[in-house]
């Protein structure tokens, strides 16, 4: 039922914009996935990873210092020669030194590499944690959510979101971190070796870099929040299009979903265009703040150098230093904006991980234990909107064993019966119990393994028929299988098909008819082998003769069973117990068939009214029949 739900735009909203929190609280969501608990082997990567970069990154800055002594070696002094008292030596310290330089150049880059080989498969393991839990929570999430939610959106949401895990575990542990620690390292540096003014200069330099970069950046992240915006309005419209393609196609609107998909890309691509054009401004700002610092300190240098205050190698050794410093630096705006957008990322995936369930298993639930399958409606109301109610004051029971029909008006409320029985949504007020137990106080999943569903629109998996069939109990073995085929009155159309068991059915069963998806819904039910079944207009979309014979198959199934049946078709349901007639969420009237035929009041009105069209249709059947034999005839 579509009438008195809440809007889908808040919920949309909440998945494609996000909501605003702290990126320590992002950041303290993600940590427990890296240093899991109970996972020490994981643990002692993280560690091992921890030393290697720190190692790597304290043998990178003195790698600077060996060049400066290899320069300084073989620096000729005023006399002519070698600094060094004898050539040999002269000789002997500059290979020495330039082979050191080159082997910690070599063992700087191995332990970085090491770093990344240790901490891989904390990465990996984090991102498959991660997605599995977001996969895990978006199942156990109510229907509430899941008709309010875009598909294309929330599938962009989870996508974005573990890329920017993926990203931020890379660069802010790999990259960030270590340009700090280097950036430390090499302030300190500067201080004790060249003064404190080397060190004032390098780290106004630095501030200036950094506070430059992130407020241009922080300007340019409104271009690419409105790219993700309109990147997943695109991708919305898109999958929307696409899984309503014969809808489509019904109504020649391929140039209309064109246009529709166009206009979120032409935004795209505005807000694509403006984000690349701030980036020169931010390219150009931090070239000229790196080298004013580095021709500033280098001119320093320069006036040691001549009052004989510093070597030639040490002249080079504070450019080394300086570029070592800046060449990561160039990639802070980048880096920074990616980090950010990355948070940003998570935190959507993050908030609709935290977002709770509308139904929730009470803390002292228990399994629900079957004798029989008896169901109880005591006073039951429910609305989806306060303004709207759907159901009110509903009382009825259903004895183990027996079938009871639910019919009335479109909107009357017929399926909301059976999604608050299956515990899709919780009552407002009033109880349902099932063999005295109230459904609330039992773990949803116990509740749901009682219950099998034939609805009205089946969607099948885009597998096999036998697929399908064993979805209704996964561990089933291939000869169950078949048994609920038979009984499902499918077998022998499957056994007709090339690959039997194994034909695919297509995107959400499109490759089969509508009567051969019911029956393969009704052989999956079958195999569930619950103890109530609910059909929910399982009929009303098929012809006469398809009708009559899943009728057959679901007479089959109900034997023995406890059985609500939502009708269309008043003919499915003259043998039931109970017939009980809703209007705008009232019990108006209930008996059997025939008792209800005999009060003449609004059940006896909608049943003459289907007797008058079938015999209608009828007619038109046998005079379609006869107008084709006698064109035979002529």
């Amino acid at each position: 039922m579509a009438h008195g739900r809440p809007s889908s735009h808040a919920a949309n909203e909440e998945i494609d914009d996000g909501v605003k929190e702290n990126h320590w609280q992002t950041i303290k969501t993600l940590l427990p996935f890296i240093w899991m608990a109970g996972r020490w082997d994981l643990r002692t990567r993280v560690i091992f990873a921890l030393v290697f970069l720190i190692t790597a990154k304290l043998i990178g800055i003195y790698v600077p210092f060996l060049f400066k002594d290899a320069i300084d070696a073989l620096t000729i002094g005023p006399e002519g020669s070698f600094k060094a008292d004898m050539g040999t030596v002269a000789l002997a310290v500059p290979f020495a030194v330039i082979f050191s330089y080159g082997l910690a150049r070599i063992l700087s880059l191995f332990f970085g590499e090491l770093r990344d080989a240790v901490f891989a498969r904390v990465g990996q393991n984090a991102l498959r944690n991660i997605a599995l839990s977001t996969f895990r929570h978006l199942h156990n999430l109510s229907l509430k959510f899941h008709m309010e939610r875009k598909t294309g959106g929330l599938s962009r949401v989870i996508e974005r979101g573990t890329r920017g895990i993926d990203f931020l575990l890379r660069f802010m542990l790999f990259n960030i971190l270590p340009t700090l620690l280097e950036i430390v390292l090499i302030t300190i540096v500067f201080w004790t070796k060249f003064g404190f003014y080397y060190a004032l200069v390098t780290f106004i330099c630095l501030t200036s870099y950094v506070f430059y970069t992130i407020s241009i950046t922080e300007w340019r992240l409104k271009f690419r929040r409105e790219m993700n915006k309109q990147d997943t309005e695109a991708n919305s419209k898109a999958i929307d299009s696409l899984l309503n393609f014969e809808t489509v196609k019904y109504f020649t609107n391929e140039e209309h979903e064109a246009r529709r998909y166009d206009v979120a890309l032409a935004k795209y691509e505005s807000a694509s265009v403006r984000s690349q054009t701030s980036l020169a401004v931010l390219n150009v700002g931090q070239s000229v703040i790196i080298s004013t610092g580095l021709v500033i300190v280098l001119l320093m240098a320069a006036k040691g150098v001549i009052e004989g205050q510093f070597t030639i190698g040490e002249f080079v050794l504070i450019n080394s230093l300086l570029i070592q410093i800046y060449m990561p630096l160039n990639f802070l705006g980048m880096v920074y904006r990616e980090i950010k957008q990355s948070l940003v990322d998570m935190e959507k995936m993050f908030g609709m991980i935290r977002k709770k369930s509308d139904v929730m298993d009470a803390p002292d639930a228990k399994s629900l234990a079957i004798n029989g399958g008896a169901v109880e409606f005591d006073k039951v109301s429910f609305h989806y909107d306060e303004t709207r109610p759907i159901l009110k004051n509903i009382s009825f029971k259903v004895a183990a064993g027996t079938t009871t029909a639910i019919v009335g008006a479109s909107g009357a409320g017929k399926s909301t019966i059976s999604r608050i029985l299956f515990r899709f949504y919780d009552v407002t007020s009033g109880r349902i119990l099932i063999d005295g137990q109230d459904i609330r106080q039992v773990s949803q999943k116990t509740l749901r393994r009682q219950i099998g569903v034939v609805p009205q629109d089946t969607v099948l998996f885009n597998d096999t028929i036998g697929y399908n069939i064993q979805y209704g109990r996964p561990d089933a073995t291939a000869m169950d299988v078949e048994h609920a085929a038979k009984h499902a009155q499918i077998h022998d159309f499957i056994m007709s098909l090339p690959d039997q068991y194994d034909s695919e059915v297509g995107e959400r069963g499109l490759k089969l008819s509508g009567g051969e998806k019911q029956r393969v819904a009704i052989a999956r039910t079958i195999l569930k082998d619950p103890a109530i079944l609910l059909l929910d207009e399982a009929t009303s979309a098929l012809d006469s003769h398809t009708e009559l014979d899943i009728q057959m198959a679901l007479e089959e199934i109900s034997k023995s069973r406890t059985t609500i049946v939502i009708a269309h078709r008043l003919s499915t349901i003259v043998n039931a117990n109970e017939i009980i007639v809703l209007d705008k969420g009232e019990i108006i009237e209930r008996g059997c068939h025939d008792d209800l035929l005999k009060q003449k009041d609004v059940y006896h009105s909608m049943w003459q009214k289907q007797k008058e069209a079938s015999e209608v249709m009828q007619k038109l059947a046998e005079l379609d029949e006869f107008k084709a034999d006698f064109d035979k005839k002529i």
